[in-house]
């Protein structure tokens, strides 16, 4: 299936990989994408699975409401089209709270449909300040009305494009663990690991998109996984930030380390933006 320009992230999501991509497909050999399946146990947006965009691919993510967002663009995107357009019409910031806050009444959030789930949240990351999502310890989405102008809440022609592509390629979606993600990885399957990044400061941390966050015990189950795949011959790929503890964490691979300058945009406070020390951590030679 040849590659469609329009295939991108509909969701802005803290962590996204845009700004790395250039640096991430240098280590993917793309024919070989045709052979193997490619797995992606952290997708958030997806930037880097719709710039592949590969036959074979198993996508995961431990948030329920981002792998319902896919799964109704893959299955229900007309419905998912009308209920974007309503929110579009309504949009204002009394209707924006009347939105967020569905989820204060848990046993009423259950009752709705998985696209008015869906709908809702592309809303609310279109709409919110700052494009965050994140949720409190209750699992409520909880950032305020970011009061543009004239956001784009209905990209028919992505949601569209995406929609096919999902359909057409043999896409696997998950909602469980990481490493239960993986365990059907076989020799020659390709990757990507983007987790949560290890905070480059103690006031650094955002790990609001999931309620439970990811700390230094799932860094350390993560290495493990890593070293796991790679004793099986899968081609492995990670990337973290560049922290003293994510270094030595990855120190058996020191000889396959990219160093990389990377923006980050999601922050509350702009002069916080900016680019910052990442790295790439590859389980196999690039030469």
């Amino acid at each position: 299936m040849r590659k469609n320009s329009i295939v991108r992230p509909f969701l802005k999501w803290a962590g996204g990989k845009r700004q790395l991509l250039p640096e991430l497909i240098k280590y993917i050999d793309q024919k070989s994408l045709k052979k193997c399946r490619y797995y992606e146990p952290f997708i958030g947006g997806g930037a880097l699975l719709f710039e592949l965009q590969p036959t074979r691919a198993v996508i995961n993510d431990k948030n329920q409401e981002l792998i319902n967002c896919y799964e109704v663009v893959r299955d229900s995107l007309d419905d998912l089209i009308e209920e974007l357009r309503n929110h579009q019409e309504n949009n204002s910031a009394d209707y924006f709270y009347e939105i967020r806050d569905l989820d204060r009444s848990p046993k009423e959030y259950k009752k709705l449909s998985k696209v008015k789930k869906a709908a809702r949240i592309i809303y609310l990351n279109k709409t919110c300040y700052n494009g965050l999502f994140r949720v409190n310890s209750q699992g409520q989405f909880n950032v305020p009305f970011g009061r543009y102008k004239k956001p784009n809440i209905l990209d028919e022609a992505v949601l569209k494009a995406v929609s096919i592509y999902l359909n057409k390629s043999q896409v696997k979606l998950l909602n469980i663990d990481f490493e239960e993600a993986v365990k059907n990885a076989k020799k020659g399957d390709v990757i990507y690991f983007d987790p949560p990044y290890d905070p480059i400061s103690d006031t650094a941390s955002f790990t609001g998109y999931d309620a439970n966050g990811f700390n230094r015990n799932e860094q350390k189950r993560l290495k493990e996984v890593f070293d796991e795949l790679t004793q099986r011959g899968c081609l492995v790929i990670l990337s973290n930030s560049q922290t003293d503890f994510i270094m030595d964490l990855y120190q058996d691979y020191q000889d396959k380390i990219k160093i990389v300058r990377a923006a980050r945009n999601i922050n509350s406070k702009g002069f916080k933006r900016g680019k910052i020390d990442e790295i790439i951590v590859l389980n196999f030679s690039d030469d």
